[in-house]
């Protein structure tokens, strides 16, 4: 039916149909083109800071400041504060900051789980901006 000239009967077909091979091609380019924009997932934006860096448009005093020690107390604008209680005085320091901006430092030894939810309470008190910070060395003299 469609065999080539040369090819006589009995012998087994050994060129390749490129007409199917192209299709299947073009479909899967098709269906990861439309696939790719959801791929991309959405997450906190976090502003990272370096603790030599004092720039900044407000003055860090009018920025809510959480700090999360290793031991796992928590300190609201350096005042120790209940994990538990923390969403509604987020709400509260949040409402009263010009930027709506949170301030997170945490000790080395702090698991990256607890760092995480802090951002996420934060963000769900209605923090504008998140920024981590680094505490910076002891230098040895």
């Amino acid at each position: 039916m469609g065999a080539a000239a040369d090819q006589k009967d009995g012998e087994p077909i050994t060129s390749i149909n490129i007409t199917p091979l192209v299709d299947v091609s073009l479909v899967l380019v098709i269906i990861f083109m439309a696939v790719a924009p959801f791929a991309i997932s959405a997450g906190i934006k976090v502003l990272e800071s370096r603790a030599s860096a004092a720039v900044g448009k407000v003055a860090a005093s009018e920025n809510v400041s959480v700090r999360l020690k290793k031991d796992g107390t928590l300190y609201l604008n350096n005042k120790l504060i209940d994990p538990l209680l923390l969403g509604l005085a987020l709400q509260k320091a949040l409402a009263q900051s010009k930027d709506k901006m949170v301030l997170l430092s945490a000790d080395d030894e702090n698991k990256v789980g607890q760092v995480v939810a802090l951002l996420d309470e934060a963000k769900q008190a209605g923090a504008e901006k998140l920024a981590i910070l680094k505490q910076e060395a002891a230098k040895k003299g």
